[in-house]
C-alpha cells in the first residue's frame, strides 16, 4: 500500500490574541528579517468592523446642509481616492447652519420662537440618527389647508392659550352640569304629621313640648306605646311554671332573683338589663325542666344576655365565670346561651315595665322622688312571682300609683290614667299584692340593702314604714308571716 498522507495542520490565527503568530508586518519584524519598510504596504490591512463601517458609510447621504466634510473626505480615503481638495479647519460663520444673524444694533441674538428651536433640534436629531444607523428618514406628517397648499405640523404655529374669563368659565360648568346631572326640584317641606289619636275630655297632651327633638319622636308616640302592649301577651310567661318543675320551688327563684340583683349592683348595668334577664329566666323554666344544681348557670347566663342585648359595653364572659365563684367555665355558659337562646327562638323582644314607668312619670311632670320609688315597687314584681301573670304595664302603673299615694301627691287623674292604660279599680289588685310584700318581714336582703342607699333616696325605708302603718287598710291582718309561709 502507498504510504499515507501526511495531514498538514493549517494555522489558525487570531488577530485578537496576542500569543498566536500573526501575519500583520511589523517595524521591528521587518528589521529583524532584513526586509525594507519602504517596502511594506502604506495602509494597513482594514479589520472586518471597518470594512463594515466603510460599506454603512457608503450607504450614507452626505450631509451638506450642516457643511460637515469630514464624512466626504472620509469616505474618499476609504475608497482608495485622493481627496482633490484638502479640507481644513471651516470657521463657524462659513458652516451653512441655516442660522441668519440679526441685524439689530445689539449684541444679543434675535429671540427664536421654542416652537422653531424645537423644530430645528429635532430635525437634527432625526438626521443624525438616520445617518449613523441608516434607517430613512420618518415623513413627517402634513395638513392640507384651506387654500390648497399643504404645511407640515412642525411648521403650523403653536396653538395660543385663551385668556381666562370668569364668565366662559362658569358657563362651562353650567353646561356640563345640564348634560351630567339634570336640575332636581326642591324638595317639599315636611310636614310633621297629626295626631290620629283622639283625646278624652280633661285630657292634656304632653308630648307636643317634644316635637323639636328628633330623638323623642313625639310624633309616633303613642303608635310606640300601641305596639307595645300588644306585644305584651306574647312575652307572659307561663305563671304555674314551677308544677312542671321537679327539683325547683318558688323559694329557690326568689333566692336566684335576690342574688342576681346583688351582681346586676355590681356590674352598674341598666335597669332594663334586670327586667330581661328575669323575663329570659321564667320563659325557659317554662318550656325546659332543669335540674337544681342548674339553675343558677340559667340565672347567670340569662343575665349575659340581657346584658348584649341592652349595654352599649356587656362584661365579658369571664366575668360573669368569676362572679360565679367559678363554678362554671366559659365554654359552659356560653353552650347555655346557644340552648336559651334556641329555646327562645331568638325573640327578645320585651315590652320592658321601665319604659312604661317613664311614659306615666312623663304625665307627671318627671317627679323624682315619685319615680324612684315606683322602681322599687316594680322590682318587687321580680322576686314575687305572683306578679307574673301581670303585664308589665300593669305592673308599672301600679308602682306608680302607690308610689304617689305613699308620696301623697294627688289623685290619680285622667291624663295620667289616660297614659298608663289602667283606671283606679284595674290597678287595685295589684297595688294589693305590693302592699303585702312590703308589710311582711323581708327575705330578700340583697334587694333591700339596694334600695336603703341614698343613691335611691332611701326608698325601701320609706315604702316599709308607710306599709307597716297602713297595712290593715288593704285587709292584711296578719303581717307577720313572711312571703315564703304564704306560698
Amino acid at each position: 500500500m502507498p504510504p499515507g498522507r501526511t495531514l498538514q495542520t493549517r494555522p489558525v490565527s487570531n488577530e485578537n490574541d496576542e500569543n498566536s503568530s500573526s501575519t500583520r508586518m511589523t517595524r521591528a519584524k521587518a528589521a529583524a528579517l532584513g526586509v525594507d519598510e519602504l517596502a511594506l504596504p502604506s495602509k494597513a490591512l482594514q479589520t472586518k468592523k471597518t470594512v463594515t463601517t466603510s460599506q454603512v458609510q457608503g450607504l450614507q447621504r452626505k450631509r451638506a446642509a450642516l457643511g460637515d466634510v469630514s464624512n466626504v473626505t472620509k469616505g474618499e480615503a476609504v475608497e482608495g481616492k485622493k481627496p482633490a481638495v484638502r479640507a481644513g479647519l471651516v470657521s463657524k460663520a462659513a458652516q451653512p447652519t441655516g442660522i441668519r444673524k440679526s441685524t439689530r444694533s445689539s449684541g444679543r441674538a434675535a429671540m427664536v420662537p421654542k416652537a422653531s428651536r424645537a423644530n430645528v433640534d429635532v430635525r437634527r436629531a432625526g438626521s443624525t440618527k438616520a445617518s449613523v444607523t441608516g434607517v430613512p428618514k420618518r415623513k413627517v406628517p402634513s395638513i392640507s389647508t384651506s387654500s390648497g397648499t399643504t404645511e407640515t405640523v412642525a411648521d403650523r404655529e403653536p396653538l395660543r392659550k385663551k385668556a381666562y374669563t370668569g364668565d366662559a368659565e362658569r358657563r362651562f360648568r353650567e353646561e356640563k352640569e345640564e348634560d351630567v346631572v339634570p336640575k332636581c326640584e326642591p324638595e317639599p317641606v315636611r310636614v310633621k304629621p297629626e295626631p290620629t289619636i283622639v283625646f278624652p275630655p280633661g285630657v292634656e297632651d304632653p308630648d307636643p313640648e317634644d316635637l323639636d327633638d328628633p330623638l323623642m319622636v313625639a310624633e309616633y308616640a303613642h303608635e310606640i306605646f300601641e305596639y307595645l302592649r300588644d306585644l305584651e301577651v306574647n312575652t307572659i310567661p307561663n305563671p304555674n311554671y314551677m308544677d312542671h318543675q321537679d327539683e325547683l320551688e318558688w323559694k329557690m327563684r326568689g333566692i336566684l332573683i335576690d342574688w342576681l340583683v346583688e351582681v346586676h349592683t355590681r356590674f352598674h348595668l341598666l335597669p332594663e338589663t334586670l327586667f330581661l334577664a328575669v323575663n329570659i329566666i321564667d320563659r325557659f323554666l317554662s318550656e325546659k325542666v332543669v335540674q337544681l344544681d342548674r339553675l343558677q348557670l340559667v340565672g347567670i347566663t340569662a343575665m349575659f344576655i340581657a346584658s348584649k342585648y341592652e349595654e352599649v359595653l356587656s362584661p365579658h364572659v369571664a366575668n360573669f365565670s368569676h362572679v360565679a365563684d367559678d363554678g362554671f367555665s366559659e365554654a359552659e355558659i356560653l353552650s347555655a346561651e346557644r340552648c336559651i337562646l334556641g329555646t327562645l327562638n331568638y325573640d327578645l323582644s320585651y315590652p320592658n315595665p321601665m319604659n312604661f314607668l317613664r311614659r306615666i312619670s312623663k304625665a307627671d311632670n318627671y317627679d323624682i322622688q315619685s319615680r324612684t320609688i315606683g322602681k322599687y315597687l316594680m322590682e318587687i314584681s321580680l322576686l314575687d312571682h305572683r306578679f307574673m301573670a301581670y303585664r308589665p304595664s300593669h305592673v308599672a302603673a301600679g308602682a306608680m300609683y302607690l308610689s304617689r299615694l305613699i308620696l301623697d301627691r294627688g289623685e290619680w287623674d285622667d291624663t295620667i290614667a289616660f297614659y298608663a292604660g289602667y283606671t283606679e279599680d284595674e290597678i287595685e289588685p295589684v297595688v294589693q299584692l305590693m302592699v303585702d310584700y312590703l308589710a311582711r318581714p323581708p327575705v330578700h336582703d340583697a334587694f333591700l340593702k339596694k334600695y336603703a342607699s341614698k343613691k335611691f333616696l332611701k326608698a325601701s325605708i320609706i315604702a316599709r314604714n308607710w306599709a307597716k302603718l297602713n297595712a290593715h287598710h288593704f285587709d292584711i291582718v296578719d303581717v307577720r308571716l313572711t312571703l315564703d309561709q304564704i306560698s
